[in-house]
């Protein structure tokens, strides 16, 4: 199975991959002039050939690719929106990874109350090495886009700036429906799901999730890791109202 790569723009019979991308199929995949690999725009999906490589250790590496003819491509139907409380660290990265697997479309790092606060200090310096996993692990699963990284916020701001029609925050809290329950009927274009920290959500976070509308839901008896959970709520709702919508890719020009 061919690779995947991601480019700013396709040209009108070419396409050129730069940077870090670059730099992986260059040295680690030993690219060679002929190699045919499929790139991606966030759009429109096509088979490109090298066409001449260029590596270079002071300035930005550059792969030109001539493009060779579209390849049919598949967007989600349901648009996820992942509201995430920042984990430890490796914990986190993990979930941004399996997120991105499952169809996260756009994800918003939480800066919960109950949040080691060493872990909300550093997050902002983290933020360059997240966008490259989101990259790197939608390009692995041949994603047609990569999914958005939003700013982290305080959960409040998070849940009043939510705009999907399906919102749903999971809750350990007693009496909690199964989210089984909360999907039963619903056929949104997207949904927002919100994941709370380890030492759970705070009474006034809840409240500013009622206020935006979010309803609670539960993932069943057992108390979950926060990767867990991510892996698991993402993974029910996609088999609730996800499946593939097909978009075509078309001729540049």
């Amino acid at each position: 199975m061919r690779r995947r790569f991601f480019v700013d723009h396709f040209d009108s019979n070419s396409a050129l991959l730069r940077g870090d991308g670059a730099d992986h199929l260059g040295r680690v995949l030993r690219a060679e002039s002929g190699q045919l690999y499929e790139l991606s725009d966030g759009r429109v999906v096509w088979l490109g050939r090298i066409s001449r490589v260029a590596l270079s250790k002071s300035q930005s590496s550059e792969i030109e690719f001539e493009l060779v003819e579209p390849i049919p491509a598949r967007s989600p139907a349901v648009r996820i929106h992942l509201l995430l409380s920042i984990t430890k660290f490796d914990r986190f990265e993990w979930s941004l990874e399996k997120a991105t697997e499952l169809g996260a479309s756009e994800i918003t790092p939480l800066l919960a109350e109950r949040t080691d606060k060493p872990l909300l200090a550093a997050a902002e310096k983290r933020r360059a090495r997240w966008e490259r996993i989101l990259v790197e692990s939608a390009q692995q699963c041949r994603r047609l886009n990569r999914p958005v990284l939003r700013k982290a916020v305080r959960p409040a701001e998070a849940f009043a700036q939510s705009t999907e029609r399906l919102k749903i925050l999971l809750s350990e809290r007693p009496n909690t429906a199964h989210i089984r329950e909360v999907l039963r009927n619903a056929e949104p274009a997207e949904a927002a799901m919100a994941i709370g920290p380890e030492g759970g959500w705070t009474g006034a976070e809840l409240a500013a999730a009622r206020a935006a509308r979010f309803v609670e839901a539960s993932l069943g008896d057992n108390i979950l890791r926060a990767e867990t959970a991510v892996i698991t709520a993402l993974a029910v709702l996609e088999y609730a109202i996800g499946g593939q919508s097909a978009s075509g890719s078309t001729p540049i020009g």
